[in-house]
């Protein structure tokens, strides 16, 4: 009899061959890093195509403008909201372990090229990028958020002008069709991809780099799991109607590809698929709030924000004060408006926040040698937020239905 594994099973067996032979062979293991370049690859290539035509078919499908303002409305709020909250319980916890006392390490080249040749934007220059000077240039750079813009006019613009836009939405409709079976295609080779990439991680980052700063990684860890228990399961159960256990389990291929790749962007056609087929959210709703999340949504990046930043103080020595700690919740917020969902974005907001507390830029290199390590961790609670928010909006507008509901439909 043959046996059919899962993609949730083949995915988890590959996260757990890729820590025991990076573990064993070390910097040995590094020959499977063109099979994750070329899994990250195919994911990249798929981006701009699929948030193009998702998100107009999400918009055009609302037909109702008032709908489409109330959706986009309560999409924004959550967002907000969740990023508020996690930055509160990355500082909490980051207060209770304390992962900056007695910690010695030596900060000598470690400073991540990103964070030593890229300036952080301020909030006014991000939102003014949004709009884009020539939308295809924005499709061929990847620029998410321009993408999303250019996508959200299409879609309006087709309500708008009505029946004779209609071969318009038929094109993308047919267009995000195409997109959805060929992220279906390249998710048949996950688990080779994430071997590949998490694999020469751990081969790199041993127990020698990752024991000095254990407290850091312990408390990110810690946090996002309350986080992602606490808020979210409230929000799924309360808004979506939906159990937490159901939701988790529904999500969960994501979150575990999002963890190897450490891109909420990169992970985004995955999170589509999971959301619409196993948590019952239709494309209209899941098309507009995921590509969304996976650019505004920062919850687990903000819980690194926290706890990096009470890291730094505590190894130097400095005491913040209660105006220092509401302005790296404001910024934080603010700022995971124009952080890309890419690998090592958070290390620049990071360098905002620290500046808005006029705190050592140099206190990045500590925890430059494990941001890799975090980054995972903090991009897969991303990942579970986006698949919370639309849970929340398509049960508060009575939208969800479960797999059985959908197959009876299709049959």
């Amino acid at each position: 009899m043959k046996v059919k594994f899962s993609l949730v099973t083949q995915i988890f067996t590959a996260f757990v061959l890729a820590i025991i032979l990076g573990t064993f062979f070390g910097s040995s293991i590094d020959f499977l890093k063109p099979f994750g370049e070329l899994f990250l690859r195919l994911i990249k290539f798929i981006i701009a195509p699929l948030i193009l035509s998702t998100l107009v078919v999400g918009v055009a499908s609302t037909t109702d403008p008032k709908q489409l303002g109330r959706i986009g409305f309560k999409t924004v709020v959550y967002y907000f909201a969740t990023t508020a909250v996690a930055i509160v319980i990355g500082l909490a916890v980051a207060f209770a372990i304390s992962p900056g006392e007695g910690v010695s390490v030596s900060s000598d080249g470690l400073v991540a090229p990103e964070a030593a040749t890229k300036e952080p934007q301020s909030p006014i220059t991000t939102l003014l990028h949004i709009v884009p000077d020539n939308p295809f240039t924005s499709l061929a750079n990847g620029s998410i958020l321009q993408i999303i813009f250019f996508a959200l006019f299409l879609g309006i613009g087709i309500t708008l002008v009505g029946e004779k836009a209609q071969p318009v939405f038929k094109f993308f409709e047919g267009f995000a069709e195409v997109m959805y079976k060929i992220t279906a295609i390249v998710m048949k080779v996950a688990p080779i991809g994430i071997l590949g990439l998490l694999a020469p991680v751990v081969g790199q980052y041993g127990p020698s780099v990752l024991l000095p700063l254990l407290k850091v990684i312990v408390a990110v860890y810690v946090a996002c799991l309350l986080h992602a228990v606490i808020v979210y399961s409230t929000a799924v159960k309360t808004f979506g109607k939906m159990s937490p256990k159901k939701f988790f389990k529904g999500i969960s291929p994501a979150a575990l590809v999002a963890f190897s790749t450490a891109s909420s962007a990169g992970t985004l056609p995955v999170t589509i698929k999971n959301t619409n087929e196993n948590l019952g959210v239709p494309k209209k709703i899941s098309s507009f709030v995921l590509p969304l999340g996976a650019t505004i949504n920062m919850d687990g990046t903000a819980i690194y924000q926290g706890v990096a930043v009470i890291f730094i103080a505590q190894f130097y020595n400095l005491e913040l004060s209660f105006l220092q700690l509401l302005t790296v919740v404001l910024i934080t917020i603010l700022a995971s408006i124009g952080t890309a969902g890419v690998p090592g974005a958070g290390m620049i907001m990071l360098a905002m926040v620290l500046t808005s507390v006029n705190m050592p830029l140099e206190g990045i290199a500590l925890i430059a040698g494990i941001d890799r390590v975090l980054d995972m961790m903090r991009t897969s609670v991303n990942v579970v937020g986006d698949a919370s928010a639309a849970v929340v909006v398509a049960g508060t507008e009575t939208e969800t239905e479960t797999v059985e509901e959908k197959q009876s439909v299709t049959s």
